[in-house]
Order: C-alpha cells, then structure tokens, then sequence
C-alpha cells in the first residue's frame, strides 16, 4: 500500500524523472501495465458502445421530445463540443511533448492536451448513466476513473487535464441532468 501511495504521489507531481520511474515500474508489473492498456484502449469503446444503446433504448421508451431523451442526448453532446473548444482555445501541450519521453500507448496528436477530452467524455456518459439508472451511473463512474488514470499513466496527458475533464463534466451533468 505504502508503495501504491508513493506512486501517486510520484504522477500527481509529475516530472520527465519520475515519469520514466513510473514506466519502468510499470513495464516490471506486467498485469497493471495489461490494466493500463485495457483502460486505454478497450474501455472507452466499451463506454461509448454502452452510451449508444442507452440512447436507443431511451428513445424507445421514450418520445424523442420528452426531457429524459433530450437530456441523454444533448447534455453529453454539449459537454464534447465545450471541451473541444476549451481544447482548441488552450491548445496545451502533451507531456510526451515537453519532456524527452516516449508514451506508454501510442500517440502522435501535438497539443490539445487540455482538458482531457477522453475523461471528460467518459466522465459526462457516466453522469448521464447515474441520471438513467443509479448502478449503472456508478459502475460508468468506476470506468471513468480507470479511463482517466489510464490517460496519465501513459504520458498522453498531465494530472491536470484529466482533473479537469472530470470536474467539467461532473459540474455540467450535476446542473443539467440532476438540477435543472
């Protein structure tokens, strides 16, 4: 546990030294960096599948008027579109960018590194889940998580990209799915 702690702590104040620490533990712990890799690459499509039939099935049991299909379809919708302009408005660099490194999972994209739009996303479905149905919502949230960490982890983004992915969409979805 004590060493899981350090780790975190080693991410959250991120340099190109203790980036490469956290790739060569990784590389050393072949069942996390399989974790890693699954949160990476298989889980989102996963989550944005699953948002796809939630869709559908929202508008089969509903009228595509009615606030519950509105509210599924538009809220994450503009949620994507702000981030992506928040994106494109900031236009941040990458770690793999700043530093002399090379990201655990591939990626060539430069810049628009911030807000994370993959948690944000991710982050939004799982908000408009806890909105439909509370175990599911929480089930997403856990993915969401996983995702986050997942964009860290391997060099594609800083701590703070995803924090904020995760914090628009969780302030947008708490207003427009809950609130209002």
């Amino acid at each position: 546990m004590v060493k899981f702690t350090h780790l975190i702590y080693e991410v959250s104040t991120i340099t190109e030294k203790r980036y490469r620490k956290i790739c060569k533990w990784l590389n050393r712990h072949k069942f996390t960096l399989g974790t890693l890799k699954f949160s990476y690459r298989i889980l989102p499509y996963i989550v944005a599948i699953s948002y796809l039939l939630l869709l559908i099935l929202t508008l089969i049991y509903n009228d595509i008027f009615s606030i519950v299909f509105i509210k599924v379809f538009f809220v994450p919708l503009g949620t994507f579109l702000l981030v992506t302009a928040l994106r494109k408005i900031f236009n941040f660099k990458r770690p793999y960018e700043i530093f002399e490194i090379e990201p655990l999972m591939e990626k060539k994209t430069k810049g628009l590194s911030f807000p994370s739009r993959h948690t944000a996303s991710v982050f939004i479905i799982a908000m408009t889940f806890l909105y439909v149905n509370k175990p599911l919502g929480i089930l997403f949230l856990i993915f969401s998580v996983m995702i986050g960490l997942s964009r860290f982890l391997a060099g594609v983004h800083f701590v703070r990209d995803v924090l904020a992915g995760a914090l628009i969409s969780i302030i947008i979805g708490t207003v427009f799915l809950f609130v209002i």
